[in-house]
């Protein structure tokens, strides 16, 4: 793929949102028909299922800025790995344990769904009055859903923490796990400088407090504390990914790539 459609700062900022929540969605579609209960296998998928609308949505309108030759998936499917923006928390294990890294526990996906859907919640809201019509009008539906994805994990989240001895221990455990990554939600760079110049979105930088005080609002009525921050920050906005999003992408990739503009 051309890397001259990732040079373009307008671009690169939708595609970061873009490319979170598709792999977000990748990521919760591997629990389906593997979720502790049914009700929550069913949640799980119709969350991710969600995320993939809003990526769909974003992709196609990056790929008809991009003119001939772009859609929405040979965005999805066709890039190479450093090609993909998304934060690196999203390509993070969720149904197998790797190390110290997040994954392996049902704690994890109901953590990064809460932090992430908080995140999502936040940007959709503010992009709501974006300069880009379209992206503003694709913001509108997304607020409905990230809003309903926060509400279902934040119940979880004080289900479990403030639930039994293990529910909790395995709660914090997974929060020291997952928070180190929440840094990069926030980290500027010239991308997020050029967007909100021209009014297409927000600094990340922007949406700190407010995720802070509605995280910790949560964290509170489930008896869990936040970490201490490190001066760790992840790099997958940048196109600087885990070992991780490789893997993930090999399987997401491999039907279109074996089969090219295969239509079924």
């Amino acid at each position: 793929m051309a890397d001259s459609i990732l040079l373009t700062p307008a671009q690169r900022y939708r595609l970061r949102i873009a490319d979170t929540c598709l792999v977000h969605a990748q990521r919760l579609a591997e629990w389906c028909g593997h979720a502790p209960v049914l009700e929550e296998d069913i949640a799980l998928s119709n969350m991710a299922l969600d995320l993939l609308g809003q990526a769909r949505g974003l992709l196609s309108h990056v790929a008809q800025q991009a003119g001939a030759g772009f859609d929405e998936d040979r965005l999805a499917f066709l890039r190479d790995e450093r090609d993909y923006l998304n934060l690196t928390l999203v390509e993070q294990p969720l149904r197998r344990s790797s190390g110290n890294a997040p994954g392996g526990d049902f704690a994890d996906t109901v953590l990064r769904n809460f932090l992430l859907s908080t995140w999502l919640k936040l940007m959709w809201s503010r992009l709501l009055g974006s300069s880009d019509e379209t992206l503003a009008a694709i913001a509108g539906k997304a607020l409905k859903e990230a809003r309903y994805h926060q509400q279902h994990a934040a119940d979880w989240a004080v289900r479990l923490g403030d639930g039994s001895e293990e529910s909790a221990l395995r709660m914090q455990a997974a929060l020291r796990r997952i928070w180190p990554y929440t840094r990069e939600m926030f980290a500027d760079d010239v991308v997020d400088t050029a967007a909100a110049a021209r009014g297409l979105g927000p600094l990340r930088s922007k949406l700190h407090a407010a995720w802070l005080d509605e995280v910790n609002t949560v964290l509170m009525q489930a008896q869990l504390a936040a970490p201490a921050d490190t001066p760790f920050i992840s790099t997958g906005t940048q196109g600087r990914h885990s070992e991780h999003l490789g893997y993930l992408l090999a399987e997401m990739q491999a039907l279109q790539r074996q089969h090219p503009g295969g239509r079924w």
